[in-house]
C-alpha cells in the first residue's frame, strides 16, 4: 500500500507540575518549603529519512503524542522530563498545520486594537472552540441560494491550511510540536515575608493540532506521459527498478523510483508516476493524486507512444500532456523538458515521427526503443546533461543570491541601520 498523504494529529507533552511540600525531618524543626519542579514535556519531532518511500507508518499511527513531564516531589526533587517523540517521514515530506487546538495567545503589548464586540447570546464550546446559540431568538428564518457561492471543484481547491515545514535532506529535523515546561514548586516562591508559601506553579500545556502530511518524491526526472505509453518499460531499462509492465493502461498505480548509475559513480533519481489522461488537473483518472510527485523533478520527460498503438496520435498526446501539466501548475511548464519517442520497432512510428516533426516544429525529439534498449546510451546521455545544466543553472542564482543579501547587509552596516529582532518579525507577521 502507497500512502503519500495522510492526517495526523500530534500533541507534545505537557509539563509536570510544582509541588507544594515542606520539609519534616529530624534536627530540622523549620526546614521550610521543599516542593520540586515540574519536569518537561517531550516534543515530537519530525526527522526525513531517504530510508521511506511513502507515509504508511503514519497510516497505522495517526496519533503522536509525546509523554509529559513528571510533577515534582518533597525534598526538592524535581519531576523527570518526558521523552521525545521522533517521527521518520521520507524526504520530500511537506507538513501542513490544519488547526491548532490551543488557545490562540495574544499579545499584550498590542492594545492599538480594540477587541470585537462578542454578542451576549453565544457561549464557547470547549470541545469543538465553536460559538454555540443559546437561544434562538424570534428572528425569522432567511433563504440563500447555495448555487450563488463558489464551491471548490476537486480536491486540489480544498484549503490545506499553513504550510510549516518542507523536509528535503536526510536528516533533517523539525519540531513539530513543542513540549510544555514545567510548573514551579513552592520552594521558589519562599522570599522573607512569605516563608511558607502554599501554592506551587502549574505545568504548561504543550502545542497540539492537527497536522496533513503530503509526501512530493525529491527525484532528478519525472518520466509524464499517457498510459500504456512505455514508462515502467523505460525505467526497467536505465535502472534496477522492477515496476509491473504489462500491456494495459495503468498497470502503474502508485509511483516507483529507480536510481540510474553511470560509470563515474554519478546517481540520478528517475521517477514514474501513474499515466495521465485528458482532464487529470480536475483529477479524472488517477488524476493531480500523483501530479505532485513530479513538481520537484530538475527535468520532464515526455514519453509519447510513437506507434500509436492506443488509437491516439502522438502530436495529439503531446499537446494534451503539455496543457495538463499547465492547468494544474504553470510553473511545470518553465521546467526543462526532454522529449522522447518511444516503440519506434513498430512499423508506424517512422511515419508518425516524420509527421510529428512536421506538426510540431522546433521541437528536437529522441527516438528510443525501451523494450529493445535501442537509443538507451544517448538517452541517459542527454538526459544527464539536462540534470547538470539545470544544477549549474541553480547554483549560480543561488551564488547571485547570497552575494546580493551580502551586499545588502554591508550597506545595513554602513547605514548604521540595528539589524530586527526576532519579536519584531514576528509582531510584523501577525499584523500582516
Amino acid at each position: 500500500m502507497f500512502i503519500d498523504q495522510i492526517k495526523v494529529y500530534a500533541r507534545a507533552g505537557h509539563g509536570g507540575k510544582g509541588a507544594v511540600a515542606f520539609i519534616r525531618e529530624a534536627y530540622r524543626p523549620k526546614g521550610g518549603p521543599s516542593g520540586g519542579n515540574g519536569g518537561r514535556g517531550g516534543d515530537v519531532i519530525l526527522e526525513a529519512s531517504h530510508d521511506l518511500n511513502n507515509l504508511i507508518n503514519q497510516y497505522y499511527r495517526p496519533r503522536l503524542i509525546a509523554e509529559d513531564g513528571e510533577q515534582g516531589m518533597g525534598k526538592g526533587m524535581d519531576g523527570g522530563a518526558g521523552k521525545d517523540i521522533i517521527i521518520p517521514v521520507p524526504c520530500g515530506t511537506l507538513v501542513w498545520k490544519i488547526r491548532d487546538t490551543k488557545p490562540i495567545e495574544t499579545d499584550e503589548d498590542e492594545d492599538d486594537e480594540a477587541p470585537e464586540p462578542r454578542d451576549e447570546n453565544l457561549i464557547q464550546s470547549a470541545s469543538t472552540q465553536r460559538p454555540i446559540i443559546r437561544f434562538a431568538g424570534g428572528q425569522v428564518a432567511a433563504e440563500y441560494d447555495l448555487a450563488d457561492e463558489a464551491l471548490p471543484t476537486s480536491a486540489k481547491d480544498q484549503p490545506k491550511g499553513e504550510l510549516v515545514a518542507d523536509l528535503t535532506e536526510n536528516g533533517q529535523r523539525y519540531v513539530l510540536c513543542k513540549a510544555g515546561r514545567g510548573g514551579l514548586g513552592n520552594r521558589n516562591f519562599a522570599t522573607a515575608a512569605r516563608q511558607s508559601p502554599r501554592f506551587a506553579q502549574p505545568g504548561e500545556a504543550g502545542d497540539e493540532g492537527e497536522f496533513l502530511f503530503e509526501l512530493r518524491t525529491v527525484a532528478d526526472i519525472g518520466l509524464v506521459g499517457y498510459p500504456n505509453a512505455g514508462k515502467s518499460t523505460l525505467l526497467t531499462a536505465v535502472s534496477k527498478a522492477h515496476p509491473k509492465v504489462a500491456s494495459y493502461p495503468f498497470t502503474t498505480l502508485h509511483p516507483q523510483i529507480g536510481v540510474m548509475e553511470f560509470p563515474d559513480f554519478r546517481r540520478l533519481v528517475v521517477c514514474d508516476v501513474p499515466g495521465l489522461i485528458e482532464g487529470a488537473h480536475e483529477n479524472v483518472g488517477l488524476g493531480h493524486a500523483f501530479l505532485r510527485h513530479i513538481q520537484r523533478c530538475k527535468v520532464l520527460v515526455i514519453l509519447l507512444d510513437m506507434a500509436g498503438t492506443d488509437a491516439r496520435e502522438p502530436w495529439d498526446d503531446y499537446h494534451q500532456l503539455l496543457q495538463e501539466l499547465e492547468l494544474y501548475n504553470p510553473e511545470m511548464l518553465d521546467k526543462t523538458r526532454l522529449i522522447v519517442a518511444n516503440k519506434m520497432d513498430e512499423a508506424a512510428a517512422e511515419t508518425n515521427l516524420k509527421t510529428f516533426k512536421k506538426k510540431v516544429k522546433k521541437v528536437p525529439v529522441l527516438p528510443i526503443s525501451a523494450a529493445f534498449d535501442q537509443g538507451m546510451e544517448k538517452f541517459r546521455k542527454d538526459v544527464r546533461a539536462a540534470v547538470e545544466a539545470v544544477e549549474e543553472a541553480d547554483r549560480t542564482k543561488k551564488a547571485k543570491d547570497a552575494e546580493k543579501a551580502a551586499k545588502a547587509e554591508a550597506r545595513r552596516l554602513a547605514a548604521g541601520i540595528p539589524a530586527p529582532s526576532a519579536r519584531n518579525l514576528k509582531r510584523k507577521r501577525t499584523r500582516q
